[in-house]
C-alpha cells in the first residue's frame, strides 16, 4: 500500500470532498423509495409469479451503481496521476552571504557603466549558477544592514540586487567591518556545512564601531570564510565628486585606492582568499573561481514527470451510469 502511495498522487484532490456526499444519496434515495410505493389490484397473481424475484433484486441494485458512477467519477474530477520518472540528484547547496559596498565611489567608470552596475551583473550571474544555495545580501557604505536574508528564493535576491542604489544610504563611508558583522550575523545561526562570505569594496575602511579584523576574528569563530574583492582599476579612475542640479554627477579623475593589505587580511584570518578585480572580465573570473571552489554535495530528490489516470474512471462512470440507466428504463420499466 505504501509503495502504492508512493507512485500515484491525485492533481486536484479537494475533489474527494464530494465523496462526503455518498450517505447523503443513500439516505434521499430511500425516502424517495418509499413516498413512490402504490398498491395495484390484480384478479390473480399468476402473471406476476417470478417477478419479484429477479425484477426486487436488480431494483435493489439501482443506487448502488449509481453510487459507484459517483465514486468514479469524482477519482475521475481529482486527476490520478502516476509518478513516471522520478530522479535523484546530487547538487551544491551552502550559505552564502553577498556583502556589497555601495559608498558614492562605486559609481567610478572605470567599469562600464560604473563599478556599481557591473558588479550587479556579475552577482547575479553568480546567484543564477547556484539554484541550491542560499544566498543573502548584506549593504554597506556609511553603515550597514542586511537587504536580503539567506534564502532559495533567487528571484527575490535577483529584484534586490536589480534594485541597488548608492542612494539607499544617508551616510556614507566605508564601514568594512560593520558590513562584515551583518553578514556573519546571520551565518552564524546557520546548520549548513559549508558558510561563506563574498565581500566586495572599492576603497579602505573609513567608519563603523566594528573594526574589519575584529569582524574577520567573528567569522572564524563561526567557521565563516570570508573572500574579499578589491573592484577598481590601477592607476586613476573617474570618481563622483559633486552632484548636479539635475541629479547628476560631476566626475574627476582621482587616484584608485584600495586597502589590499586589510581585504588580505581579512581573507587569510578566515581561510579565504583576496582577489583584485581592475576589470570587468576579472570580476566574472573571480566570482567563477568562487564559485568552483565551493561546492558542497547534497541530494535532491526531483519529479520530473506525471502520467494522467483518470481516464479510466471517467469510462467506468460512463458505463455504470449507462448500466443503470437501461436497468431502469428498459428491464424494470413500468407495467403498463
Amino acid at each position: 500500500m505504501t509503495g502504492l502511495i508512493e507512485h500515484f498522487r491525485f492533481a486536484a484532490p479537494a475533489f474527494l470532498l464530494l465523496l462526503l456526499l455518498l450517505p447523503v444519496f443513500f439516505v434521499w434515495y430511500r425516502r424517495k423509495g418509499r413516498r413512490q410505493q402504490v398498491a395495484f389490484k390484480f384478479s390473480s397473481l399468476q402473471p406476476l409469479e417470478g417477478l419479484h424475484s429477479w425484477r426486487g433484486r436488480l431494483r435493489e441494485w439501482l443506487p448502488v451503481l449509481r453510487a459507484l458512477a459517483f465514486v468514479a467519477l469524482v477519482v475521475a474530477l481529482a486527476r490520478p496521476q502516476e509518478i513516471l520518472k522520478r530522479e535523484s540528484i546530487k547538487a551544491e547547496g551552502i550559505d552564502i552571504m553577498l556583502v556589497m559596498d555601495l559608498s558614492n565611489s562605486m559609481l567610478a567608470r572605470d567599469f562600464q557603466p560604473d563599478r556599481l552596475e557591473a558588479s550587479k551583473v556579475v552577482a547575479k550571474n553568480f546567484v543564477a549558477k547556484r539554484p541550491y544555495d542560499r544566498i543573502g545580501l548584506t549593504l554597506f557604505a556609511g553603515e550597514a544592514f542586511t537587504q536580503c536574508p539567506l534564502t532559495t528564493d533567487h528571484r527575490v535576491l535577483q529584484d534586490f540586487l536589480d534594485q541597488l542604489s548608492v542612494e539607499i544610504f544617508e551616510e556614507q563611508g566605508t564601514a568594512i567591518g560593520m558590513g562584515l558583522a551583518s553578514a556573519v550575523n546571520w551565518l552564524k545561526e546557520s546548520d549548513s556545512e559549508s558558510k561563506i562570505a563574498i565581500l566586495l569594496t572599492d576603497g579602505v575602511n573609513t567608519t563603523g564601531y566594528i573594526p574589519p579584523p575584529t569582524a574577520a576574528e567573528l567569522a572564524k569563530e563561526f567557521d565563516i570564510r570570508v573572500y574579499t574583492i578589491g573592484v577598481g582599476s590601477n592607476g586613476y579612475a573617474p570618481m563622483p565628486f559633486s552632484r548636479l542640479g539635475n541629479g547628476q554627477y560631476q566626475y574627476k579623475n582621482v587616484k584608485v585606492e584600495i586597502d589590499e593589505k586589510l581585504l588580505n587580511q581579512i581573507a587569510q584570518t578566515t581561510g579565504g582568499k583576496y582577489y583584485r578585480a581592475a576589470s570587468q572580465q576579472q570580476l566574472e573570473s573571480i566570482y567563477d573561481e568562487i564559485d568552483r571552489l565551493e561546492k558542497s554535495e547534497i541530494e535532491v530528490t526531483v519529479l520530473q514527470s506525471y502520467g494522467e489516470r483518470f481516464h479510466p474512471f471517467a469510462l467506468a462512470a460512463l458505463l455504470l451510469l449507462a448500466l443503470e440507466m437501461a436497468l431502469r428504463y428498459v428491464a424494470l420499466r413500468s407495467l403498463p
